[in-house]
C-alpha cells in the first residue's frame, strides 16, 4: 500500500543508500522454507568478493543456527537473486554475478524441509 506524506514538499535523504556504506553493499539473503529465520536478513559484503567467500563467511554468520544447517549440499542448492534463477558460481565476485545495492538472493535446500520437517 503505498504512503503519501501529509505535506507537499516532503523529502528527505534515506539512509540506507549506498553512499553510506563506502565500498561496500548492502545485500539480504533468505533461506526459503526455514521460518525459523522470519525474514531475509541483512548484510554488509565488498561486491569484489567471491560468491565462495559469501558461502564460507555470511552464510554461517546468519544460519548456522539452524540444526539444517550442517547438512547442507551447496552443490544441489536452489538460488535466485533478485527474483531471477541463479547458478553457483563460486570464484565469480558479487559484482560479475549481478549483486547490486540492496539485492535479494534466496536460497532453498531440497531435501531439508527445516527441524522435523515442519519447514520452522
Amino acid at each position: 500500500m503505498p504512503v503519501r506524506a501529509i505535506t507537499k514538499n516532503y523529502s528527505f535523504s534515506p539512509r540506507d543508500a549506498q553512499a553510506n556504506y563506502g565500498d561496500n553493499i548492502l545485500i539480504y539473503i533468505g533461506w526459503d522454507h526455514h521460518t525459523l529465520f522470519c525474514s531475509a536478513k541483512a548484510f554488509l559484503i565488498s561486491p569484489h568478493a567471491t560468491f565462495q567467500q559469501l558461502l564460507q563467511t555470511l552464510m554461517p554468520a546468519g544460519f548456522s543456527q539452524h540444526p539444517d544447517f550442517n547438512a547442507i549440499d551447496w552443490q544441489q542448492v536452489k538460488f535466485q537473486l533478485d527474483r531471477k534463477e541463479f547458478k553457483l558460481q563460486p570464484d565469480a565476485t558479487l559484482a560479475e554475478l549481478g549483486f547490486g545495492h540492496k539485492s535479494l538472493l534466496r536460497f532453498s535446500t531440497p531435501g531439508l524441509n527445516g527441524y522435523n520437517n515442519t519447514y520452522v
